[in-house]
């Protein structure tokens, strides 16, 4: 059937065939077939209607996952290699969407996946960047960043008829929306939503991604996150963020409307969930319309309040906005009276600054407004959400104990498995069925096999085919000689202090400095990091800037790249993600206890058999519990020791770095060997950040840090005791489904019919 129909589309299209035509011809063919299946699919359908809000959306390609949730992933494989076609270069031809960048973004995706997977009825809202955050080019050691443009005349978007006006300070847009369909496993579909306007001018853009920020209607959808280092770019973000909840809060209502429903009991037919604190303004935007339709004030707010839900992704102060009132005055001056009653309403009850939605500074805090005028908080780990009510958002806790709740996040595992390893999948499915892929918890069946020596050898088969194909790619795409045999350590994520990858340099610093004093280790080691600096984050640049200086530094000494090679992947994204999990063997989890949320990355690593190094932060937790100390490597400072470090001020940088075997390390950044490939600037900065301030704590854990990561590597000698660890993660994996993180929303928050 799929033959068929994909040749007759080839020849209605381009008058070929699957064998003569070229791969971009198949691509659209393919394109065109599947958007034809998803809509004859028909759409999940509920009484009540989930609204998920989010300023991103790392969806990742499209084309397998969709072929994946549709069932028809295997039959076209196997009718594109009939016709001497793989379909792993159709897919090369996709321009991955710039709608996301780091967790954040994903765990969105994962959720819309999962939501359309359990049938229920319910849309991401976001923007259709045009250009993302930026694409990540390497150049002098250093980090450029380009414009990475992803939208083509032909493309998973839908545009639809559907327009609104949305007023600003002095001067009014008008919106379009696209769609992007979201496919449930062997179900019905949803939606991400995505607004934009007409008059975006993507010509505006110069040299990198420097453009005029104060022209919005030109650059409004043009980049995620712009450059908030100047005023311009703080309000740029005001200007975005309430072009996205004034269009998703039009959306609501008028899909409302259509439908019949009584707006004075919205909350019976709508939840919206607040995806960090971005979306924010849907609040007093959602009053003031609703005033706008006869509704009291009042009443609008009890109706909004049993509408909202609020998920904090962070423990970090300074990622919790807070808006100046004369930004806000300037961007959205309607919303300011509603904020001020919202406020007042808030001040009347509670004499506890701390929860105040407009502090003595005349900022708003958005988590604020959030918590007082939402019905749930959730956090995203069990840790996270403790924290949240202990130390970070206790005063609120203290008033709405009943509000609080923990949601610990989860992957798809349709992209984080079946398309991304198929060959381990596949194996799975031959030796404990395809339950798992609806059921994730029957992973845990292959306990059976926990001590089988043949099951040790396919999955070291599998892994090392996964680390051919990782240098293959690395090879074509960088230049980069990897060496398939060495143990791959791979640290990937957002670029930020908080993550230390700035711990990770020292420890290749370390082991750069063993083994030119003859001190070798028995099984050579790749560490690979990918990345992304924020434009504003300087300190995050030099990271990059150090590693990419070591990378030429060590590969270059072959003395040493016979034991050690360094690699920093050009532009990580979801893509390149899904080369990268399958080929690892340690995954690392390394941020200051009491500082990640949750982390993703680490649940993907653990499904696709690498072991965790990690500090008990997060839901490092969380997997600590299910796989048990024997299988997973945990080091540092509990979170308890650094909370109490933080609340005492008393962390003196200096203090360790003076330790014989720290100084060493640190030094190493401003050694002449470094400084002959390197920028003196960037690194001396990070050398005195990380002497005279080290505000996330690099030097307290390092010592444990490198016992730890080199227990794992002589562990990773004994195979069989390795690959016994690597099947007991795989097994335990399943709680980490986004399927089960999403049932747990709909129990406890949503109620979808």
């Amino acid at each position: 059937m799929i033959n068929e129909n994909l040749n007759q589309v080839l020849k209605e299209r381009f008058e070929k065939t699957i064998a003569t035509a070229t791969n971009e011809e198949v691509y659209l063919a393919l394109l065109e077939l599947t958007k034809g299946i998803i809509k004859n699919r028909g759409t999940n359908k509920g009484n009540k209607k989930l609204y998920y809000i989010s300023a991103e959306f790392l969806i990742g390609k499209l084309l397998s996952n969709n072929l994946i949730n549709l069932g028809i992933y295997d039959e076209v494989r196997e009718v594109l290699l009939e016709n001497g076609k793989e379909l792993s270069q159709i897919e090369e031809i996709e321009l991955e969407p710039s709608l996301g960048n780091g967790g954040l973004g994903r765990l969105a995706a994962c959720f819309l996946d999962s939501i359309a997977t359990l049938g229920l009825n319910g849309d991401g809202v976001g923007l259709n960047y045009h250009y993302g955050l930026f694409k990540q080019v390497f150049e002098d050691n250093k980090q450029k960043a380009e414009k990475n443009p992803w939208i083509t005349k032909e493309s998973w978007l839908n545009k639809s008829d559907i327009k609104f006006d949305v007023l600003f300070g002095g001067f009014k847009v008008t919106s379009s929306l696209y769609d992007i369909d979201v496919t449930g496993y062997n179900q019905s579909c949803n939606k991400l939503r995505l607004f934009d306007i007409d008059s975006i001018d993507e010509t505006i853009v110069e040299d990198g991604i420097n453009f005029n920020k104060e022209d919005i209607k030109k650059n409004l959808t043009l980049f995620l996150y712009p450059d908030d280092s100047d005023e311009a770019g703080h309000l740029l973000r005001i200007y975005q963020q309430y072009f996205m909840v004034s269009n998703a809060a039009q959306l609501i209502l008028s899909e409302a409307e259509e439908n019949g429903y009584d707006l004075h009991k919205l909350n019976e037919h709508v939840v919206i969930q607040i995806n960090d604190t971005h979306p924010s303004m849907v609040i007093p935007e959602l009053i003031r319309l609703l005033g706008e339709k006869g509704i009291e004030i009042d009443e609008a707010i009890g109706i909004v309040t049993k509408t909202c839900a609020y998920t904090n992704h962070t423990i970090l102060a300074e990622a919790l906005e807070k808006w100046p009132i004369a930004y806000l005055e300037k961007v959205v001056p309607q919303l300011m009276p509603i904020i001020r009653e919202l406020d007042n309403k808030v001040k009347s009850k509670y004499d506890d600054e701390k929860v105040f939605i407009i502090d003595n500074e005349n900022r708003v805090h958005m988590a604020h407004m959030d918590i007082h005028y939402g019905f749930s908080v959730n956090g995203v780990a069990a840790l996270h959400t403790e924290i949240l009510k202990d130390e970070e958002l206790n005063p609120f806790y203290k008033i709405y104990p009943e509000k609080f709740n923990n949601k610990t996040n989860g992957i798809t595992f349709r992209r984080w498995l079946i398309h991304c390893n198929n060959e381990l999948s596949n194996y799975i499915s031959e030796l404990i069925g395809d339950e798992y892929k609806k059921d994730a918890t029957k992973l845990e069946d292959l306990l059976k096999y926990i001590d089988n020596k043949e099951v040790y050898a396919k999955l070291e088969s599998i892994k090392r085919n996964n680390k051919i194909e990782l240098k293959n790619y690395l090879k074509e795409t960088q230049n980069i000689d990897i060496d398939e045999n060495s143990i791959f350590d791979i640290q990937i994520k957002r670029l930020h202090e908080y993550k230390r990858q700035q711990m990770n340099v020292l420890y290749i610093i370390n082991k750069y400095l063993e083994i030119k004093s003859g001190k070798l280790p028995t099984t050579p080691i790749t560490m690979i990091f990918g990345a992304k600096a924020a434009p504003a984050y300087i300190i995050a640049q030099d990271i990059i800037h150090t590693i990419l200086c070591l990378q030429e530094i060590i590969n270059n000494d072959p003395e040493v790249n016979k034991y050690l090679r360094v690699v920093m992947v050009e532009n990580y994204n979801v893509t390149k993600a899904s080369k990268l999990i399958p080929a690892c063997d340690v995954s690392e989890q390394i941020s200051l206890a009491s500082k990640e949320a949750s982390g993703t990355g680490n649940m993907k690593f653990m499904l696709n058999g690498a072991l965790t190094l990690g500090t008990e932060d997060g839901a490092n937790v969380e997997i600590h519990q299910l796989v048990g100390d024997d299988n997973i490597y945990i080091f540092g400072k509990p979170s308890e020791t650094i909370i109490e470090h933080y609340k005492k001020a008393d962390y003196v940088s200096r203090k360790y770095y003076e330790k014989e075997g720290i100084k060493e390390l640190v030094d190493f950044i401003v050694s002449d060997k470094m400084l002959q490939v390197g920028d003196e600037v960037n690194l001396t900065r990070l050398y005195n950040e990380l002497i005279n301030k080290d505000w996330f704590m690099t030097l307290i854990d390092i010592e444990d840090y490198i016992k730890t990561k080199d227990r794992m590597f002589k562990d990773f000698e004994d195979r069989d005791s390795w690959m016994k660890k690597v099947l007991t993660n795989i097994s335990k994996a399943g709680f980490f489904s986004s399927d089960r993180t999403i049932a747990q929303y709909n129990e406890e928050i949503w109620k979808l019919k």
